[in-house]
């Protein structure tokens, strides 16, 4: 077993999973902390699926001493062509969901690996990006923008976090905003990325982890992740400014009914309460919907859907750390904001955001796009974070 300083966090390194990326040649290799699914180019040809670095034919795993699973392709729906190897649409991770349990990677008493995806892009590129993704989704929240950011970044990494998408979902558990923090910087470490510049690209509860990251970016704390750039979006990272929705603050607050409310979580309950934050003319669609909750229900994520909303009171206990960090941070900075965000209003944040934080530049993108801008608009949201990439 590894172990992540700072946390407690013990991820098993036998029991590995595993997920593709969303670009043409992603294969779906796992590893401890994040199952990684690398995409990569080695020898003059596409490893296949499966099959690890230096390694013969497909179909090899990259750790020998325990099993991987590897999700069969699926269709990942909007702006994103269907391309082979992917694994972004229901049918894939329902897959991929069968076959982790029949590998014995059904349920777990303790946390253990938490799902990554890896994948090479642009050749001629040394730049690497790390997403961070939102409550209560997954990393399929960047599926749509996936390929464009591979054309222009030499790799693209995304992970669920522990209790999200196909993570391991442990309960009972304290699940924090420090320990989440960890992961990432034991990813990262696993992956010998710990000495690399790294841009983070977030959104929601990932703007959150984000922000703990650059406190131990600045504090020269052990194992930090060396941070070249930061972009947030749509994220409370002002707890005066941040208005959870009435089904958040049942679940956070609802006391004995809270268990109850999870239990009785279906898909119809959570669609009607995800389909809130969205836009009138930007909602997903059922399939969307339904690709979503699969996601979420993986290891009866439903369970710990209440446990995970600790992260609104720890903002509001930390937000002179979380604040004071993206305050005096010295790195580039840039938020994109979907102004119709009821989390999030406009416009009470951005008004403070402009105050508070002077040395940041800012995308608002179209009045109708809301809190998941990079679902919503995928292509206003690419190319405003390529904007500001491109601009230091």
């Amino acid at each position: 077993s590894a172990v992540l300083s700072g946390a407690g966090l013990r991820g098993s390194l036998d029991g590995l999973s595993a997920i593709s990326g969303c670009c043409e040649g992603t294969s779906r290799l796992a590893f401890p902390l994040g199952g990684a699914a690398a995409g990569r180019r080695q020898g003059g040809r596409k490893r296949q699926v499966g099959e690890r670095r230096g390694a013969g034919p497909a179909g090899a795993t990259l750790y020998p001493r325990g099993p991987s699973s590897v999700a069969p392709p699926g269709s990942c729906p909007g702006t994103v062509p269907k391309v082979r190897g992917q694994a972004c649409g229901l049918r894939g991770r329902r897959a991929a969901r069968a076959q982790r349990r029949r590998a014995g990677h059904g349920r777990r008493s303790a946390p253990g690996p938490d799902l990554s995806s890896d994948s090479w892009g642009a050749v001629g590129s040394s730049e690497i990006v790390v997403l961070l993704h939102g409550f209560p989704t997954s990393s399929y929240d960047w599926c749509k923008i996936w390929e464009g950011l591979t054309q222009r970044f030499h790799r693209v990494i995304a992970l669920d976090f522990l209790g999200f998408g196909f993570s391991d979902k442990p309960r009972p558990h304290n699940y924090s905003i420090f320990e989440q923090a960890s992961i990432v910087e034991g990813l990262l470490g696993h992956l010998g990325l710990q000495n690399q510049r790294i841009n983070l690209l977030s959104h929601d509860y990932g703007d959150t982890v984000a922000q703990e990251l650059l406190y131990r970016y600045k504090h020269n704390r052990t194992g930090r992740v060396l941070i070249n750039s930061l972009c947030l979006s749509n994220g409370g990272i002002f707890p005066e400014t941040h208005h959870p929705t009435l089904l958040q603050k049942l679940l956070k607050d609802g006391g004995l009914i809270s268990p109850i409310l999870t239990r009785l979580m279906n898909f119809f309950f959570f669609a009607r309460g995800l389909a809130v934050v969205f836009g009138p003319y930007t909602r997903p669609s059922e399939a969307e919907m339904w690709d979503m909750w699969a996601g979420i229900r993986t290891n009866d994520g439903n369970l710990v859907i209440d446990s995970l909303l600790e992260y609104i009171n720890q903002r509001k206990k930390h937000r002179d750390r979380w604040v004071g960090a993206l305050a005096s941070m010295a790195v580039p900075l840039h938020f994109i904001y979907g102004p119709l965000d009821p989390v999030n209003p406009h416009p009470e944040f951005m008004n403070l955001y402009r105050k508070m934080l002077p040395q940041s530049t800012v995308s608002i993108l179209d009045d109708h796009i809301s809190h998941y801008p990079q679902l919503e608009d995928p292509m206003g949201f690419l190319n405003a974070y390529l904007n500001f990439i491109n601009s230091f």
